[in-house]
């Protein structure tokens, strides 16, 4: 048995390997026709317009909704969709004046659809302050996630440690740099709020699998879909050695394949990675397994957007 091998037997000799949890909702596709919408032209309302960018289309569970906070209580503005071509429909909305006029901050959630509460969901993806009647907004506000997540930092390697075998060590990804010589956490990222989880992901041949939801990247995550049957470390990976997919064959060479972390709203049933993905590595054509490797920061690319009075 090589080091890595004894390092994650060691590890998980005082470390209990959480349980499979479900999948969740699908918040990624295309959502449904803009005649869903509430009727938004109410005489005695005042315009509230709204412009995004880099926000993508949510499954037709699910809707955009604006808030704006009055007086400390929050004020729906109402729901809306992102169409296929990246635009928002309706582009805007009418609101009550006094509201408008006491407005403090804008705050964006994912709403279910439909929607039988009448309070914000704890998923806040964008938020900002007005100024002069204009609100930036990002998720970098504390009303949204509370960091731009450009300071994250993520390594890899490659092993299986699940299995006794050594001829499949290629087959997994584990987010542990072990370049001092022990196996530490290797991914560094912000808490997030309630209404957020972060999850792992491999893709080979253009579909994305799992490597399991988690809170802290110190601990283990909290699903084994693939792995094997002997206990993980503590810490976020997977193994793709069992329950191959459709169209997979288990073991699998990742060499030339991508890892990816996405930031996930909870809850959340979707098998598809979210569009909030601050990290992503290339795993090299001739990686070495039990070697450390470095993922790039991707959240340059997260989503923006004003709110006007």
């Amino acid at each position: 048995m090589n080091t890595i091998k004894v390092f994650f037997v060691a590890v998980m000799a005082s470390t209990v390997f959480l349980s499979s949890c479900s999948k969740e909702e699908d918040l990624t596709s295309t959502s449904s026709s803009v005649n869903e919408f509430n009727d938004n032209a109410k005489k005695g309302k005042q315009k509230l317009q709204l412009s995004f960018s880099g926000l993508k289309p949510l499954d037709n569970k699910y809707r955009y909704e604006g808030w704006i906070m009055v007086n400390g209580t929050p004020v729906s503005t109402g729901k809306f969709i992102i169409n296929p071509a990246g635009h928002m429909a309706p582009p805007v909305f009418n609101v009550d004046p006094n509201d408008l006029a006491n407005a403090t901050t804008f705050v964006l959630t994912i709403e279910p659809h439909p929607d039988n509460s009448p309070a914000p969901s704890a998923t806040k993806i964008l938020a900002g302050d007005f100024s002069g009647g204009m609100a930036n907004l990002n998720v970098s506000h504390p009303a949204a996630l509370g960091d731009d997540f450009t300071s994250a930092t993520g390594k890899y390697l490659l092993a299986t440690p699940t299995t006794a075998s050594m001829s499949d060590e290629n087959s997994g990804v584990w987010y542990i740099d072990n370049s001092s010589g022990s196996g530490m956490a290797g991914l560094m990222l912000p808490a997030l709020p309630a209404g957020w989880r972060y999850e792992g992901w491999t893709v080979i041949n253009g579909m994305a699998l799992t490597t399991g939801k988690f809170m802290d990247p110190g601990m283990a995550d909290m699903a084994a879909p693939f792995s094997g049957s002997l206990p993980g470390p503590p810490f976020p990976g997977e193994d793709y050695v069992m329950n191959a997919p459709s169209g997979l064959s288990f073991p699998i060479d990742l060499s030339g394949k991508k890892t990816v972390l996405t930031i996930e709203p909870y809850p959340d049933n979707s098998p598809n990675p979210f569009f909030l993905a601050p990290l992503a590595g290339d795993i090299p054509a001739n990686v070495m397994v039990h070697t450390t490797y470095m993922m790039m920061n991707t959240a340059a690319g997260f989503p923006t957007g004003t709110a006007k009075k």
